[in-house]
């Protein structure tokens, strides 16, 4: 590719000034081409070139307003506020009209978070800059960080007046609408941006998300395939595309856009899974097992790979490989509820219930607190005979789900299974106040208790 005379007379600049550095040689450079290196170097993370350069900038052109607004730059970057400030000031009292010298007036007071004066200053710089959709798009992010949203998105819609091609300041013109829950307007802003500039894939994607958000799957389809159109090598639109297919249950299309993205890049551990997940719902179950296995290969941390493929041994009741198989994911990581959880469940399908006890117990030591884990732990230590341990964890439950007709009934009978009668009566009177229309959970965990005269006497006092 031939390079335009401007970037022939950049890159001769640069290498001209390398050249310096490594001979010691002091050559000339006017003081646009220096603005122009020490830029590169800052873009490029090399500082300490970029302090070597201004120096010598500021050598050979010591009163270049536009060098001295670069050291700016660089000062405030360093957070040296006030050297940058005074410089500003000397500048201001030369050139009183020059708008970056309030841009970087209005950088410094956001540095001090100081937002509304720094927007005061932009504001002035609205009145002496050729680029106005610029300082609209710092005025914009200076509302951002003082949380103003409805004023944010006035001032990224007026930068994209001036400027349509501008893509930060279209995502945060979507971003505000998002946060203000204005999804509907959210849409139609995007439409009209679409009539104007078609062949922003960009702005198609940020529509396709927006309807995929309201369910909205045809639409949301339709407009990711149109940034596909424009852009072949739009990885995202592809995943987003495919998870709105397989929300269609389009699972074919669904697998050919998955697998369009691992075309595109690396396979992801998330494609995978997915592919495996449509095929199974098609019914290719080898297929589904196959691009399970290979999520896991991919990222053995992913927690959904492991779980995938132990529900799908689940659903064939082959316990001992969907066992085997949670017991994987157990020695990569030992301190995973859901792993722990699904370890427990199986163990309960299969009737080892001490080890199911355990996994119950486990889970919730690692953060799981579901009411379901709860009563699934409490029921077994019950069929364990564990009636202490199981009025203990009982208890423990109550912080989580004060007042739940669940716990106070089984607290009930564990307690009229222990000859604890005042507690059990207590107990009893709580569930039937909290849904009487649960009782029967006294008699289907509890027969024991059940046939009790005076429990049946409480029931129907409150139920009749």
């Amino acid at each position: 590719m031939q390079l335009s005379e401007e970037e022939e007379d950049y890159n001769l600049s640069l290498s001209k000034f390398e050249s310096m550095l490594k001979t010691n040689k002091i050559l000339f450079f006017d003081s646009e081409e220096f603005e122009e290196i020490i830029l590169h170097y800052l873009d490029n993370g090399k500082t300490n070139l970029a302090k070597k350069a201004l120096k010598l900038a500021l050598d050979q052109h010591p009163r270049s307003t536009g060098l001295k607004l670069v050291q700016v730059e660089m000062l405030v970057f360093e957070d040296k506020l006030d050297i940058a400030e005074k410089i500003l000031n000397e500048l201001f009292s030369i050139e009183p009209n020059n708008e970056e010298i309030y841009i970087q007036k209005a950088n410094i007071c956001s540095k001090r978070d100081s937002h509304e004066k720094a927007i005061e200053y932009l504001k002035i710089a609205l009145n002496h800059t050729d680029d106005l959709a610029d300082v609209y798009n710092l005025i914009g992010m200076e509302y951002l960080f003082m949380d103003n949203f409805e004023l944010a998105k006035e001032y990224f819609i007026k930068c994209l007046e001036e400027d349509i091609e501008d893509q930060s300041a279209l995502y945060n013109v979507v971003y505000c609408f998002e946060f203000l829950d204005q999804i509907i307007e959210a849409i139609a802003f995007l439409k009209n941006y679409i009539d104007k500039n078609p062949y922003s894939e960009i702005a198609w994607h940020q529509l396709g998300r927006l309807y995929y958000g309201v369910k909205d799957y045809e639409n949301a389809v339709q407009a990711f395939e149109y940034a596909t159109y424009i852009d072949e090598d739009f990885l995202g639109a592809f995943m987003e595309k495919a998870k709105a297919l397989e929300k269609l249950k389009r699972f074919e299309e669904a697998i050919e856009n998955f697998e369009q993205t691992i075309a595109l890049d690396d396979p992801t551990s998330y494609a995978l899974l997915r592919i495996g997940k449509c095929h199974e719902k098609l019914g290719n179950k080898a297929t589904a097992l196959k691009f399970y296995t290979k999520t896991v290969n991919e990222d053995p941390l992913l927690d959904k790979g492991w779980i995938a493929i132990t529900d799908f041994y689940v659903k064939e009741k082959n316990y001992q490989k969907a066992l085997f198989y949670v017991n994987k994911a157990l020695a990569i990581d030992n301190q995973n509820r859901i792993y722990w959880k699904k370890f427990a469940t199986i163990n309960r399908q299969i009737g080892f219930f001490e080890e199911a006890e355990f996994g119950y117990r486990k889970a919730v030591e690692f953060g799981d607190t579901s009411l379901e884990t709860w009563l699934f732990w409490v029921d077994i230590l019950q069929f364990l005979g564990e009636f202490d341990m199981a009025i203990e964890t009982l208890l423990q439950s109550t912080e989580f789900f004060p007042e739940n007709f669940e716990i106070e009934y089984r607290l009930a009978g564990l307690y009229y299974m222990l000859q604890k009668s005042v507690k059990g009566k207590f107990h009893l009177y709580n569930g039937l106040r909290l849904s009487h229309e649960n009782h029967n959970i006294i008699e289907d965990l509890f027969p024991v208790v059940w046939l009790k005269k005076t429990v049946q006497n409480i029931i129907k006092k409150h139920i009749v």
